[in-house]
């Protein structure tokens, strides 16, 4: 192809940012996790974890991936290790607990692009409808209800953002700015 028929470079402003997905969990089912991990010397069988839990699956495997993408666990050869951040995590004080999971979550790909987003919004805000529509734009492939709830929660607790359900609205949290 010759320099004159390639085509046009896209405009980088229509450029879909490539993010990855939170898994579907909630961190307090992660920090629950950890517990129980440690309870069992810091790794386990995840099916013989799973079966002791009772809970399905599917559930567990949502649980495993959030804590893998905190960096709190590892999952080699079937078996749910417990990495020393995560040990680190469930000894602190619930404050230091949270400083180190804000610092985990901050450092995500989708929870960067979101905040970048509602940096750039007046009053760093945007309503429920404008972040789910950024979320179908930027995870074309994912249901954007899902991943709505899951960045509010993880927002939330990491105290990187905050949600008014009288509002309908979610802001960049102040300490945050």
């Amino acid at each position: 192809m010759t320099e004159a028929s390639s085509p046009e470079p896209a405009d980088p402003s229509s450029a879909v940012p490539f993010v990855t997905p939170l898994p579907p969990a909630g961190l307090s089912k992660v920090l629950g996790l950890l517990e129980i991990l440690d309870d069992h010397g810091g790794r386990e069988d995840i099916y013989k974890l799973a079966r002791e839990l009772r809970d399905s699956f599917g559930e567990l495997i949502i649980i495993i991936k959030a804590a893998e993408i905190l960096d709190l666990v590892e999952t080699p050869g079937g078996d749910l290790v417990m990495l020393p951040l995560g040990k680190q995590v469930i000894e602190l004080p619930v404050n230091e607990k949270k400083k180190i999971i804000s610092r985990q979550v901050a450092k995500l790909s989708l929870i960067r692009h979101m905040t970048d987003f509602l940096r750039a919004r007046e009053g760093q805000q945007a309503t429920r409808q404008e972040v789910l529509d950024e979320l179908a734009r930027t995870l074309p492939t994912e249901r954007p209800k899902p991943q709505f709830e899951a960045l509010v929660n993880w927002g939330r607790y990491s105290e990187l953002m905050t949600f008014s359900r009288d509002e309908d609205v979610l802001r960049i949290a102040q300490k945050a700015v």
